[in-house]
């Protein structure tokens, strides 16, 4: 076989196990205490198919075990994940999605980044990111840090807005991996001031939180 007819007969392949999963039980959500598990489960699953793909676009979810919302979601991520243009600017539901933490774990559990960094899709265009920071605050309390006067960042380079209040969290820092979800994460506890840096977002009318540089200690 030549390399031309391999490579038609994998991309068939490929669109092949897209269908399969799209139909199997494997995205049927799970409840009570598997909820989480199988969620982080299915992300898994449907992070490798990623992988093996090529680019698509204007995917459509059939699969009748989801609700209209998760539908709708697992549409939305995988074609931004694959669109041409360029990322999409920070907002709100962004940082809430990403940084603000209600979770059961404890915040000292040594699994946290490994565990949350997939659930909460944290990855550029699925790279790891090297480094990453979750909140246990509400926005609303984090978004007024935004209003507080300018302080350096960690780095003495970007302006930061620091917390006047302790606020608990988890620091994440790569440890292997390139790709998601081989990405290995060391997880440390922190508690302390968060310095976060903040921009106008049009849209809503209002400065909002971008990312968080740092917590530190008390």
């Amino acid at each position: 076989m030549n390399l031309a007819k391999k490579a038609e007969w994998s991309e068939r392949e490929n669109k092949s196990l897209v269908k399969d999963w799209i139909s199997s039980s494997c995205c049927v959500p799970w409840t009570s205490a598997s909820e989480n598990m199988g969620t982080l489960i299915n992300k898994q699953l449907l992070f490798l198919l990623f992988l093996l793909l090529k680019p698509l676009q204007f995917v459509k979810i059939t699969d009748p075990h989801l609700s209209p919302e998760r539908r709708q979601e697992i549409e939305d991520y995988i074609n931004d994940l694959y669109a041409t243009g360029p990322t999409k600017p920070p907002t709100k539901e962004t940082f809430k999605t990403r940084v603000i933490i209600d979770s059961e774990m404890p915040l000292t559990d040594r699994e946290y980044c490994n565990l949350e960094m997939k659930m909460k899709r944290v990855h550029n265009r699925l790279y790891c990111v090297k480094e990453h920071f979750f909140l246990q605050a509400s926005y609303d309390d984090i978004q007024k840090i935004c209003h507080n006067m300018f302080v350096q960042c960690k780095d003495g380079i970007r302006k930061c807005h620091r917390s006047r209040k302790i606020i608990s969290g988890v620091h994440c820092v790569l440890t292997s991996g390139v790709m998601m979800p081989f990405c290995e994460y060391i997880s440390s506890y922190k508690e302390g001031w968060v310095f976060i840096t903040c921009q106008w977002e049009d849209n809503t009318g209002e400065i909002i939180p971008v990312s968080v540089t740092d917590i530190l200690a008390i």
